[in-house]
């Protein structure tokens, strides 16, 4: 691992070159993280701050050599300190998720760096200066990519892909390949390249005789139709088609609703930022073998299994992919027919990791998509997942506050929890409300006694002759069917 200072004393520290051992698969990437709208405190600050460069495969080694090093360190660190804000917390907290998602989508993190500006440059993003020192940082670890942690719009990312050695990608784009490679259904295909061709449309680029076209006047005259213009109308034509495959889907969809609606079974939904245990926690409460991976987005297509609560009810669970933050809107709109789930369902169970020292902020990311959705008023369930890794104060804490909050504290990997979860999901629900009443059902009537044992809570039994008197609570619809045996109701 090589290491050296920058003119402004922060160290820059990268990996090595690519080995001959190392996968071909794993590309080497280099992060950039952005962090606009920051107002500097100093012109100190600007320039330590603007200039941080950071490792990212291990630590380096401390040169004990170089004091001068050491103190520019040192001034680096207390004016990082002085800086120190809520805007400097997140973008730390964007690149270490941004980290996750270069991981998930097969990538080698060579190095990352963070810029800080009041605003964006138009031309760049970043500006000449930093383009430049990611450009010999990005040349000195061989990278095969640079990744940023932000929109690029058309402009930006031409003019970034003409000064940078290797290839340029932003956080959408990043998104969309992580979706790609984990879209196993026909369905789930569909949506993505959806999303993809409608975030590549506005930035195909042409130039010279590529642009040309037949004109009218002086200047005007040129080949005919070029390729750029082929491909604009080949993927339009390609838009158009996607949408209406996927109405067809959302018309199965909603026929499956409407065959489900005939038989009063209410869904449940799971919801929550991107690997927060969700299809884990789907796992355990429904004893279903669906992929469960610390990757992001590894759910991409819902899935529905159903699930008994204490009440004897039956309700259908689903889950849905994870959100994150500033999930692109293409997205949002490509995956309707996956995400109507939500939309459909009674009660979510918004799943958020316990264990994440940014759970608020993703809560709030959780919501703005659910607000997207027009689902923010639906019963929701605060579902707090992974307090097996939290230390035993902390545990204690947590429990001790869902007490008296409504939250319900969980484990979806050792099972702590799953009673206390489905007796909240019982509460929340009101479409076929749990009803208490007394039965008489004759001993003959073996076919009714079945449907209570299998559909009901018995709290008593005692037998009168040939007839079997029961004190039971169960779901209104099955109380329905067994109105003529009902003797009084609380």
């Amino acid at each position: 691992m090589a290491v050296k200072a920058s003119r402004t004393g922060a160290r820059r520290r990268f990996s090595a070159p690519r080995s001959g051992r190392e996968s071909e698969d794993s590309e080497r990437a280099v992060l950039v993280g952005v962090d606009l709208g920051l107002r500097f405190r100093s012109n100190h600050a600007t320039q330590t701050d603007a200039r941080r460069a950071v490792v990212c495969e291990e630590p380096a080694a401390p040169d004990s050599g170089d004091s001068g090093t050491e103190r520019l360190d040192k001034s680096d660190s207390l004016a990082r300190a002085v800086a120190r804000s809520q805007t400097e917390l997140d973008a730390e907290e964007s690149l270490a998720e941004f980290r996750e998602l270069a991981a998930s989508a097969g990538g080698t993190v060579a190095a990352e760096i963070l810029q800080r500006r009041a605003k964006p440059d138009p031309a760049t993003l970043i500006g000449e200066g930093k383009v430049e020192e990611v450009a010999g940082v990005a040349a000195s670890v061989n990278a095969d990519l640079v990744l940023f942690d932000h929109d690029l719009t058309p402009t930006q990312l031409r003019n970034l892909e003409d000064a940078l050695p290797c290839r340029v990608l932003d956080r959408t784009q990043l998104i969309l390949d992580i979706f790609a490679r984990h879209a196993r259904t026909r369905e789930g295909q569909l949506q993505v390249e959806l999303a993809q061709l409608e975030y590549l449309l506005p930035r195909l680029t042409g130039k010279g005789k590529a642009m040309s076209q037949l004109g009218g006047g002086i200047g005007t005259r040129g080949p005919g139709e070029t390729k750029l213009e082929t491909d604009r109308r080949g993927i339009k034509r390609r838009i158009d088609r996607l949408k209406i495959d996927l109405d067809a889907v959302r018309r199965v969809r909603k026929q499956q609703r409407q065959r489900r609606e005939s038989v009063p079974v209410p869904t449940v939904a799971l919801v929550g930022y991107t690997n927060a245990g969700k299809s884990t926690l789907f796992n355990q409460l429904t004893g279903a073998q669906v992929l469960q991976s610390p990757k992001m987005f590894a759910t991409l297509d819902p899935k529905l299994r159903a699930i008994v609560l204490p009440s004897r009810r039956k309700v259908l669970l689903s889950d849905t992919v994870g959100f994150i933050r500033n999930l692109p809107h293409t997205l949002v709109t490509s995956f309707r027919a996956t995400l109507e789930e939500v939309e459909q369902a009674e009660v979510l169970l918004h799943v958020r990791d316990a264990s994440s020292s940014y759970g608020e902020e993703q809560k709030t990311q959780v919501e703005k998509v659910l607000g997207e959705l027009e689902s923010l008023g639906k019963p929701r369930i605060e579902v707090l997942n992974k307090i097996d890794l939290l230390g035993k104060h902390e545990r204690d804490g947590l429990l001790e506050r869902t007490e008296s909050s409504g939250e319900v504290a969980v484990s979806a990997r050792t099972g702590e929890g799953m009673e206390a979860l489905l007796r909240a999901i019982d509460r929340a629900l009101h479409s076929d409300p749990v009803i208490e009443t007394e039965l008489c059902v004759p001993q003959q009537e073996g076919a009714a006694l079945a449907a209570i044992e299998a559909g009901m809570v018995v709290h008593s039994r005692e037998y009168e002759g040939n007839l079997v008197r029961l004190t039971v609570s169960g779901p209104a619809s099955l109380m329905g069917r067994l109105r003529q045996y009902r003797l009084r109701d609380e």
